[in-house]
């Protein structure tokens, strides 16, 4: 997706195609200048003007899609290079041989049809979701603000603007309040730009402070905020290590299988002289079983089925590696507002100080709680401990003197105000009294309006360490633009907040603590509030808390005070940046949850950002999950769900490639012992069926709460390749034996018979070490896969449909023999390379 930016002279140069990889200091190519403005219209556009508008097409009508089409998902499905090759040998089969040597391409067919029906369900789950999760701007239409789809906006629309809003296409800043707009998505910079009536604003910012509207100048494509929300919302299936690695695996596979698979031809076809046809069958049977095609398959189905699992959670996964990149988390940094805590908060007292009369310290409170149209929590507990009489609203900064009420309020008006902001920490509004008196009033962490030593503190710090949150009203000597409008300032009140503790937040610090997940509170409260609330909740360490005013700025000395505390408070929304990049070089793997402007920076350069659905436009732009019930609860599910993928992944991804290996390593004997390739197609779509495919169909979904481990190809290929050389070399043995031991008709199918008994009965012990530890569902599916080779073995008509038929006794239980001793080299390697290399 592209966005943006205005360069020097003021034209518009296309941006890069992802918010979170945007260089401030790349060179763009310039287009053609904004066009101007169009007039200011308070009232916003009228019904006649929109439908005009909607008429010429100028409308942002680009379709948002949260996930691959039908078409695609097909085209990926079956279009495929091993899709290819094993639908040219089926053709071959088909004319060749009889149709049980086919059975392999039904497979096929059946295979890709699952992984298109799965994926097709994960599409549907993410659009259903993702209309649930989509921003929904306020537009001023004949006077009346309402909130409308994004892709409704037309040209010269007003749209409001509050804190968190983003900003979904170009634009004329109308109306500004105190407007402070994020521009790093764009530009790399993280210092909010202040705004007013003539501003551009671009499609990608948001808003972290103040309000106001702006006029819609670029839509649809030509702003490029739709192809922004397409693109970061795409249904992705790259970018992940699991299926890098996997894709690593098939070039290698494709690479051993070429020249292997001509030597077997040549062997088959032009060495020995058998029949033509049944030459051919041998052959394609040493071709297929080397071409790991399931595994991809699987892969995408346990995506898929994550991304389904999770929707029903009310989880959206906008980017699907996300629900990889979660197993491998082992350090989660919260912010403790609207993670730990509920949204709300509750006024509990009201300390005047110094003297002051508390009835005049309530009229300032009710009146200042008019100075903000979208206040924060904070200022909203104000707002409902002190309402304005008869629930009618009192005037806000801008508006024309409107009576406050309580009192004397009649005639308390504001005539400015400061929106609060994470960075400075504090509010402010300024009054005119009932008896015309000028007054400016500052509001927030009492830390960063008081001096250091003020005895004040010591109260303040009692009430934190009940994990209370505690405001200072203070009087201001100077006007709120004044440079240091907080140095100075008379303490006034302690008002003292009660925050409501989620309740299910206890048991998810619980499992993150079991799952041995380092939980990182990270807050722009008192540390010692912060830390009396976490504690509460039971997190462990909650009493190792530090003020972020006093962390180090040194990364390497970050990352060890990051490492040694669990709380941090007063965090400035650059520090946030800031510890995520220390955590991160020291190789932890780093989520971040938030759901504030204040969390964005955060959010963009954690390895998995998740917001809260309730969250700012701005938040869940940038993250990789939204909880759309506003459960941090949720989190766990989504954590247990992508160690289930790759975890299971990890270990059926073995029994594929053993299949593979042991398949390459059966061709080169053939080629060099100049004999018959044992096994027909039928035989090993057989044992690949029973051995494979449908145990592994079901370990893939099985619970899983190991944390992912990296290294997935080196990991896979430790196991597969000692088990592939075990199963082929014991095969060929018992064939080679076989060969001895039989002779005149027949005595072909006899020694493959017995050769197809060894490696189903090692390939079922490879099996059964993948399925430990065993429940008894995974006894079952063992068991009922050795059971279904028996019933082959003794049902006459399966015998001749396989053409598996054991011929005497001394020959077979040499086979059962030579597999019992493969058994037990399969289990002294496994066992020898876990303790060599870690499971």
């Amino acid at each position: 997706m592209t966005q943006r930016a205005l360069d020097s002279s003021g034209e518009q140069t296309p941006g890069p195609s992802r918010p979170t990889m945007i260089d401030a200091g790349a060179e763009l190519d310039p287009v053609h200048p904004m066009e101007p403005p169009p007039a200011r219209r308070p009232d916003g556009l009228s019904t006649a003007e929109v439908a005009e508008r909607v008429a010429r097409g100028e409308v942002n009508d680009v379709p948002v899609r949260s996930s691959r089409s039908v078409t695609e998902i097909v085209r990926a499905n079956v279009f495929t290079r091993f899709n290819l090759i094993i639908g040219v040998l089926w053709v071959i089969m088909l004319f060749v041989a009889p149709i049980q040597d086919s059975l392999f391409g039904f497979v096929i067919v059946a295979n890709t049809g699952i992984g298109i029906i799965q994926e097709w369900r994960a599409k549907k789950t993410l659009d259903s979701l993702a209309v649930i999760g989509e921003a929904k701007p306020t537009v001023r239409r004949d006077g009346v603000a309402a909130e409308i789809s994004t892709s409704e906006i037309v040209l010269g629309d007003l749209v409001e603007l509050g804190p968190g809003d983003k900003v979904v296409v170009d634009g004329t800043v109308s109306e500004a309040d105190s407007l402070e707009i994020d521009e790093s998505l764009l530009t790399g910079e993280a210092d909010p730009v202040i705004k007013r009536a003539g501003d551009p604003v671009m499609s990608g910012s948001f808003v972290v402070a103040g309000g106001g509207a702006f006029t819609a100048t670029k839509v649809g494509r030509e702003a490029y905020a739709a192809q922004l929300a397409e693109e970061a919302s795409r249904f992705t299936l790259v970018h992940s290590e699991l299926r890098s690695g996997i894709s690593t695996i098939l070039k290698y596979v494709t690479w051993m299988m070429v020249p292997t698979a001509i030597g077997l031809i040549i062997s088959q076809l032009v060495v020995k002289d058998n029949n033509f046809k049944e030459s051919v069958a041998r052959t394609v049977g040493g071709i297929v079983p080397m071409i790991p095609e399931g595994l991809v398959l699987l892969t995408s189905v346990a995506f898929a089925i994550g991304v389904v699992r999770l929707g029903r959670k009310q989880c959206l996964v906008q980017e699907l590696p996300a629900i990889e990149g979660l197993a491998r988390v082992d350090v989660v940094c919260l912010d403790k507002t609207g993670t730990l805590t509920e949204g709300g908060m509750d006024v509990t007292e009201v300390r005047p100080l110094n003297g002051s009369d508390e009835a005049y310290v309530t009229q300032v409170l009710r009146t200042f709680g008019s100075s903000d149209p979208r206040p924060n929590a904070s200022l909203q507990a104000i707002i409902d401990a002190y309402p304005a009489a008869g629930g009618d609203a009192l005037p806000a900064a801008g508006d024309s003197a409107r009576p406050a009420a309580g009192g004397n309020a009649e005639s308390w008006t504001v005539t400015d105000a400061m929106p609060f902001s994470s960075a400075r920490k504090y509010s402010g509004a300024a009054l005119t009294e009932a008896d015309g008196t000028d007054s400016v009033w500052l509001l927030g962490a009492p830390d960063v309006l008081l001096s250091e030593g003020d005895a004040t503190l010591t109260e303040i710090e009692q009430l934190n360490e009940q994990g209370l949150r505690v405001l200072l009203l203070a009087r201001a000597g100077g006007g709120l633009d004044a440079p240091g409008a907080a140095a100075g300032a008379a303490p006034t009140a302690l008002v003292v907040l009660e925050q409501r503790l989620r309740p299910d937040a206890g048991d998810t610090l619980a499992y993150f603590a079991d799952q041995n997940v380092a939980t990182k509170v990270i807050s722009g409260d008192n540390a010692v509030s912060v830390g009396a609330v976490a504690g509460k909740l039971g997190l462990a360490g909650a009493e190792n808390t530090l003020d972020a005013r006093r962390l180090p700025t040194d990364p390497d000395e970050m990352a060890t005070a990051m490492e040694e505390n669990a709380v941090f408070g007063r965090v400035t929304p650059q520090q946030k940046r800031d510890m995520v990049a220390a955590l991160q070089s020291r190789g932890h793997t780093v989520a971040m949850t938030g759901d504030g402007v204040n969390d964005v920076l955060a959010l963009k350069d954690a390895d998995i950002g998740v917001s809260m659905g309730s969250g700012s436009e701005a938040t869940r732009a940038v993250a990789q999950i939204v909880l759309l019930n506003n459960s941090f609860a949720t989190l766990p599910s989504v954590v247990a769900e992508g160690r289930r993928v790759i975890g299971n992944i990890t270990r059926v991804a073995t029994l594929f490639l053993t299949k593979t290996v042991y398949s390459v390593l059966l061709a080169i004997l053939v080629v060099c012992f100049q004999v018959e390739y044992p096994f027909l197609p039928r035989h090993l779509t057989l044992l690949s069926t029973l051995t494979i495919g449908v145990p592994a169909f079901f370990l893939a979904l099985a619970p899983n709460k190991e944390r992912a481990q990296p290294h997935f190809v080196r990991r896979v290929m430790r196991y597969a390749i000692p088990s592939g050389v075990i199963a082929a070399a014991a095969t060929f043995a018992t064939y080679l034996v076989a060969r001895h031991h039989y002779s005149g008709e027949g005595a072909l199918e006899a020694e493959t018979s017995a050769a197809t008994l060894t490696l189903f009965l090692v390939s079922m012990w490879v099996l059964a070490i993948i399925a430990r530890p065993y429940t008894w569902w995974r006894v079952g599916l063992v068991a009922a896969m050795g059971l279904g080779f028996l019933i082959v073995l003794v049902v006459p008509w399966l015998q001749d449909f396989f053409a598996l038929k054991l011929v005497g006794a001394p020959m077979p239980w040499t086979a059962v023999g030579i597999a019992v001793a493969a058994a037990a080299l399969l289990e002294f390697t496994w066992r020898w390379v876990g303790r060599r290399f870690g499971m």
